[in-house]
Order: structure tokens, then sequence, then C-alpha cells
């Protein structure tokens, strides 16, 4: 029961980071499980399982609101579910112990992009309508994103969101919102990808039914917390977060020595600290040049 309300709580903070960021769900929740010892591929099933129905309802409350661009979701869910797919089966079919490294490199990498890339963000003055994705476009991106999103548990979000909002007078508001709708295929194509990989038995459903009860309880308070903090900063912090989560795996696994462990993480947390005051600091600038204005 007590693991139960750690998952649950789990899936609430992985919730919260997502409903804010438009990213960070799968990562967040894929890295905090690894830390329980869970297995890679029942880590990354029980989060895309889950994922199914946190994503379902931010869907529709992004189409609700009108925050999807339609023709952007079409053209990203077909390439994004068979990268899905194929990233799932890859992983199913590898080694738990094995894996585990391999996966906490590729979360960790993802957790220092979304870091610098929310921290050194580059803001449009002009938004079109539209984000004018191409299906050239779409293909590479759909099966990149799709894939290192179930191999690692998360980087649909991570991987998608900052390479929309790179273009030219995209709106944010369109980019999460579209990026959040399609990313419920890809729930669902990496939900198949392991059921015919894994097997229904090898999924635990009260870690999944855990994760999905938390997510839902967040929803609405991480839409009244978005309303608080500025995105980069809540984008800085997580992405902190999930170095300083996954180094501490990679020590663990690869025996680093116990003199130069607290040095370690003396540098990611001064860094970590350093960008976070960087983050304030460029937001108050930022909102006393409003106010002049």
């Amino acid at each position: 029961m007590r693991k139960l309300i750690i998952f649950a709580f789990i899936g609430l903070l992985a919730q919260l980071i997502d409903g804010a960021l438009g990213m960070a769900y799968g990562v967040t929740s894929t890295t905090l499980l690894l830390t329980f010892g869970i297995a890679p591929a029942v880590a990354s099933a029980s989060v895309h399982f889950a994922e199914v129905v946190t994503t379902a309802a931010s869907g529709t409350a992004h189409i609700k609101f009108g925050n999807v661009d339609k023709q952007a979701v079409y053209r990203l869910i077909i390439p994004g579910s068979i990268g899905a797919f194929a990233g799932a089966c890859f992983l199913s079919n590898l080694p738990g112990d094995s894996a585990k490294p391999f996966i906490a490199v590729f979360l960790l990498l993802l957790g220092v992009y979304v870091l610098f890339r929310f921290l050194f963000k580059l803001e449009n003055n002009t938004q079109s309508k539209t984000i004018g994705l191409t299906r050239r476009q779409s293909i590479p991106l759909g099966l990149i994103a799709g894939f290192a999103d179930a191999t690692g548990g998360g980087g649909w979000g991570p991987i998608a969101t900052p390479v929309l909002l790179s273009k030219k007078g995209t709106s944010a508001r369109k980019v999460v919102g579209t990026v959040d709708t399609s990313e419920f295929a890809i729930a669902v194509s990496a939900t198949l990808g392991f059921l015919v990989s894994l097997g229904w038995e090898q999924v635990n459903w009260s870690w999944v039914f855990a994760l999905m009860i938390g997510g839902i309880i967040a929803a609405p308070i991480a839409a009244w917390l978005v309303k608080k903090l500025p995105a980069h900063l809540l984008g800085v912090l997580v992405g902190g977060f999930i170095v300083l989560t996954n180094s501490r795996t990679l020590i663990t696994t690869w025996s680093v020595d116990p003199s130069v462990v607290p040095f370690i993480y003396g540098f990611i947390l001064i860094v970590w600290f350093s960008a976070i005051v960087y983050a304030i600091r460029k937001n108050k600038i930022k909102q006393e040049e409003i106010v002049e204005m």
C-alpha cells in the first residue's frame, strides 16, 4: 500500500510538471520508477499505460480551448505511432539490468536538453495561427520522438516541443496543445508494442492505476500552477531534477568511487541552483520591461 501511495505521488508530480510545461510526464515518472529498481521495460510500459488516460484528458481539454493545430496532429501521429511501437518492441527485448544504464544516460541527456532549452529559450514577437509543419518535416520528427518516447519512457514532448518551437513565428500555446494531443496516439502505440512484447502478465496494474490517479488529481492543479510560475523556470527545475536523479542511477550502476560522489552531486547542485537563479532574474527583468512599456 505504501508503494502504491508513492507511485500515485509520482504520477501527481509528473502530471504537475507536464501540465505546466507540456512535456516531461514520461521522463519524470520513468526516472522515478527506475530509482525503485523497476526494470526499464516494465517502468516504461506502466508509464505508457497511464499516459493513455492522462493524454486523452489533456488532448480533449486542448481541443476544447482551441490550442491544437489539427493538421500538424494528423501529420505527427502516424510516424510517431510507428516509432513508438518499434521502440517498445526494441526495449522489451533488452535485458533489464543491461538496459538500465543506457536508458539512464538517455534520460539524463533529455534532462540536460530540457534544462538548457528553457533556460535560453528564445521568444518570438509574432506568432502565426498554425505551426506550418510539412510532411517532410513531420516524418523524421515523429519517428525519432516516438522511438525515443517508448525506449526512454519519455521523449515525445522534450523532443517534439522544442523542435516545433524553433520554427519562426510559432505559437507556444499551439505547440503545447498539438504535442499533448498527438501524444495520445503515441501512448496507445507504445502500449500495444509493450503488450505484444511483454504480455499482460508483466504489467503491474496496481502501479498503472496509481500513476493514473495521481495524474488525474494533478491535472487541475497544474492548470493553476502554470499561471503562477513562468514556464522557463519550471523547465529549469524539471531539467535539473531529471539530471540529478539519473546521475544517481548511473553512479549506483557503475559503482563510482565513493570519495568522488559528493563532488559530482555538488557540481550538479551548484549548476542547477545557478540556473534557477538566472531564470528567476531573467523573469524579473522581463516583468520590469513589461511594466515600463
